[in-house]
Formats: structure tokens, C-alpha cells, sequence
């Protein structure tokens, strides 16, 4: 078992696209899916947002294709300072990042950037957080960590 990830399953795939609604389309007609909502992520205060260390308003349109084991997300950057806007307008189109779920966030954090992979975005958002960790120098894509808050059994 990875010491950065416990189990090291994939659980999503990112890519940056500049036209959310055509790409969507085009996706959906290729795995003949319907075209799923496209949604937008929260606002700072409630996202938390924080790029390189400080806080930044940028938000993203998303659309999410299931697609057994991993998810397929479409991110569509507004241009607030952020590392979907940067990763786009340095490398275009296409993939961005690739996610797998953690426990202990902040713990993986501190592993990552021990191992030389510095912490470049992280946010909340409903049921859990994100972190998107600077690994494209050895793995030519970022790590997204994604913690899901732990669901109450028994209440209610």
C-alpha cells in the first residue's frame, strides 16, 4: 500500500476545456450517455478556496461523467488566479489532474510536500475537501487528493 495514498485506485480523471457545454455534448455522444448538469462550484466563502497559499475567488464550471470505477470531470476555469486558469493557459486543453480518495487530509498534505510535491490548491466543498497536490514534474499530470467527510449511521 502507498504511504501518499493508502490504496492507490483512481477515482477521477480532470480535464480543462474551454467550451463546457460543447465538450460535455461531445462526450456524452461518444460514451452515448445523456449530457450531464453542468454546475458551478461555490463561492470563496463558502469554498475556501486557496491557490498557492492565499485565498482567490475563482470558481469553475463542472460537469461529471460516471463511468464505473472512475469519474470523468469536465472543469471549465473562470479568470480568477487558480490552477484550473494557470494549468489552461500553460498547457491548453486537456488533462489536468488525477484523484484518488484519502483519509487524513492534512496528513497527506505533510507526506506530499515532504516527498518534494507542494500543496498548490485545496477547497471545500459539500461532504468533504480537496487538495490538488504539484506533482507534475515527475508524474506530468497533478494528484488531487479528495476527503469525503465520514457519513453518521444511527441518527435520525
Amino acid at each position: 500500500m502507498s504511504e501518499l495514498l493508502g490504496k492507490p485506485f483512481i477515482t477521477q480523471i480532470g480535464i480543462l476545456v474551454h467550451d463546457i457545454e460543447a465538450t460535455s455534448r461531445a462526450y456524452a455522444d461518444f460514451l452515448g450517455v445523456d449530457k450531464p448538469e453542468i454546475g458551478l462550484t461555490d463561492t470563496a466563502d463558502i469554498a475556501q478556496t486557496r491557490y498557492n497559499g492565499a485565498p482567490t475567488e475563482a470558481r469553475a464550471k463542472l460537469a461529471f461523467f460516471d463511468l464505473g470505477s472512475v469519474q470523468l470531470e469536465l472543469i471549465e476555469p473562470d479568470h480568477e488566479p487558480s490552477t484550473w486558469r494557470d494549468y489552461l493557459n500553460e498547457h491548453g486543453e486537456g488533462p489536468h489532474h488525477i484523484a484518488f480518495v484519502v483519509e487524513g487530509m492534512q496528513e497527506k498534505i505533510t507526506l506530499f510536500e515532504g516527498k518534494g510535491f507542494p500543496l498548490q490548491q485545496k477547497g471545500e466543498y459539500p461532504g468533504g475537501r480537496y487538495a490538488y497536490m504539484d506533482t507534475f514534474k515527475d508524474l506530468k499530470v497533478i494528484v488531487e487528493l479528495l476527503e469525503n467527510d465520514k457519513k453518521r449511521t444511527g441518527e435520525g
